[in-house]
């Protein structure tokens, strides 16, 4: 009766693996995750570079735990469980005092955070007449540690910055988000339910970038600012599923003088006359409003004045916190280059000479700069 019986298990198991297997092949994979608020792994490529480099492995790791089947459902059950327990943190989210959510931010990885600095610095060494600016921004926790709930454990990202702006201050200009958020941390620079700055965050880094770069930034009274949703719940709300959450408001900044710019995204090959993409105000998502979400390869074309231009090319190598202050520069710039790493295969040295780039903007989170390995995979390619 016994041995039965664990047979009856061990076949049960291995049923249920066989099912499960099938239904990953079989079932759609999504490239973008409502329940998360975020894009999800894609297959990886079959090289022998990527192989030898380990990144296939990395990446079908992530893609087989992307598209589990019913992956939604898992967390949706695992979240109501949490909230049940009356959790102060669920899905590493906290629930944080006024009314603010937090991501988890613990101790990077110190082997990822220096393969990620040596990959800048080498890529810095190799184009010594290019003008580099690396903005390193914190998220919303490195501001707001004080917020957090009572002993919930997180690492200073004030550290983390210092550390990585003490390594490459000698190779590029680098922008420390600290100095020019601090003095607003009293107003609103970070929406309570996600993990992006405000459109008034990106502003204050738009006014740092250009006062670095030397330019007479526009001030706030040269914009029409509007708020075109009440009703927006980020990716921390997603991820939480706390109840009892306000909505943020999500605002976009319309220069009184108003600018053309068109934008071209190579993933798609499509051109648009617009940097909002309104139809996103009636989705999860409604941080993709600003430049229609995260694409591999965008070029953003102004028709400025030639009083108004203050440099007429420039390369953006950027995480999403970039998507908000990229259509304040256009006041500046002609032509915008935009390259996400993490979607972005080609050959970035060669995208440069190929398009006569010679200023880069480097703009990352804290959070995802210590944690992105597309970097390094990147350096592999000599960038």
């Amino acid at each position: 009766m016994k041995q039965k019986a664990e047979r009856l298990l061990v076949f049960s198991f291995i049923g249920t693996m066989l099912f499960f297997t099938l239904l990953f092949f079989i079932l759609p994979h999504h490239r973008f995750s409502e329940l998360e608020n975020r894009y999800l792994q894609a297959a990886p490529h079959l090289t022998w570079d990527n192989i030898i480099s380990k990144k296939y492995a990395e990446e079908a790791e992530r893609f087989v735990t992307d598209h589990f089947p019913f992956r939604d459902k898992w967390l949706w059950m695992k979240s109501a469980t949490e909230k049940g327990r009356l959790q102060q943190e669920n899905n590493g989210i906290y629930n944080g005092k006024d009314g603010y959510l937090f991501d988890k931010f613990t101790k990077p990885d110190d082997t990822q955070v220096q393969q990620n600095v040596e990959a800048v610095k080498q890529f810095a060494l190799n184009h010594p007449k290019v003008n580099m600016t690396f903005m390193l921004a914190p998220t919303s926790v490195g501001l707001y540690p004080e917020r957090l709930p009572w002993l919930a454990p997180t690492y200073p990202q004030k550290k983390v910055n210092q550390l990585i702006e003490g390594q490459l201050h000698n190779k590029v200009t680098f922008i420390n988000g600290f100095n020019f958020l601090e003095p607003h941390a009293s107003e609103s620079i970070y929406y309570r339910t996600d993990h992006h700055w405000t459109t008034y965050g990106a502003y204050l880094a738009y006014v740092a970038y250009a006062k670095q770069m030397g330019w007479q930034p526009l001030s706030q009274s040269d914009f029409l600012i509007k708020t075109i949703s009440n009703t927006f719940l980020g990716s921390y709300h997603t991820r939480s599923q706390f109840n009892v959450v306000t909505p943020d408001q999500l605002q976009v900044y319309t220069p009184r003088k108003k600018v053309e710019t068109e934008m071209y995204i190579a993933d798609s090959d499509q051109t648009y006359t617009s940097m909002y993409d309104s139809s996103f105000l009636q989705k999860k998502d409604q941080y993709s409003y600003f430049l229609g979400g995260v694409h591999a390869l965008m070029k953003l074309t102004t028709k400025l004045d030639t009083q108004q231009i203050n440099q007429q090319k420039l390369l953006v190598i950027k995480d999403s916190y970039a998507h908000s202050v990229i259509p304040f520069l256009t006041n500046h710039i002609s032509e915008i280059h935009v390259i996400d790493l993490r979607y972005y295969n080609g050959n970035i040295s060669k995208y440069m000479a190929e398009n006569g780039i010679e200023n880069i903007l480097f703009l990352f989170n804290t959070a995802t700069f210590v944690e992105d390995t597309s970097i390094k995979w990147q350096a592999l390619k000599q960038f």
